[in-house]
C-alpha cells in the first residue's frame, strides 16, 4: 500500500476535505497556497491517463465538486489544477486556490502552516464540500 492509499484509509493522519467511496481529497502539508488541496482515487494507480475513461470522468466531476468548495472556503481568483505526478507514485490532482500565476509555482518556496491553521482549512472545505 502506498503513502496516499494509507492516508485514504486513515492510516497516516491527514487534514480531509471531501471523500467518497472512489475519491479521497486532503491538504498538501508542504502547500504552494493556503488551500493547496490533494485529489487522490482510492484506487492505486500510478499514472493518470490510466484510469479508465468512465472513472476519469467521475474523478473530474469529484476534482470539480472539491474546487468549488475549495473557491468558497478559500476566497480567490480561481482554483488552478494542475496534474504533476512524479514525487509520489500515485495518481493524484493539485488544486490550488490562484489570486496570481504564481500560485501555481511548484518548484518554489512552500508556506509553513501550523496545524492549527491547516486543521481549520481542511474544515471549512469539508464544510462546504457537503453542501454541493
Amino acid at each position: 500500500m502506498d503513502i496516499f492509499s494509507k492516508i485514504a484509509a486513515g492510516e497516516i493522519p491527514s487534514y480531509k476535505c471531501a471523500e467518497s467511496e472512489k475519491f479521497y481529497a486532503f491538504l498538501d502539508i508542504n502547500p504552494v497556497a493556503k488551500g493547496h488541496t490533494l485529489v487522490i482515487p482510492r484506487q492505486e494507480i500510478d499514472y493518470i491517463f490510466d484510469i479508465s475513461d468512465e472513472d476519469m470522468a467521475e474523478y473530474m466531476l469529484f476534482a470539480k465538486k472539491v474546487a468549488l468548495a475549495l473557491k468558497k472556503a478559500c476566497p480567490c481568483v480561481k482554483v488552478g489544477m494542475a496534474v504533476i505526478g512524479l514525487e509520489v507514485r500515485h495518481a493524484h490532482i493539485h488544486l490550488v486556490p490562484m489570486n496570481s500565476e504564481k500560485d501555481m509555482r511548484f518548484g518554489g518556496e512552500k508556506l509553513s502552516l501550523s496545524q492549527e491553521e491547516l486543521k481549520g482549512i481542511a474544515e471549512k472545505i469539508y464544510a462546504e464540500f457537503k453542501k454541493l
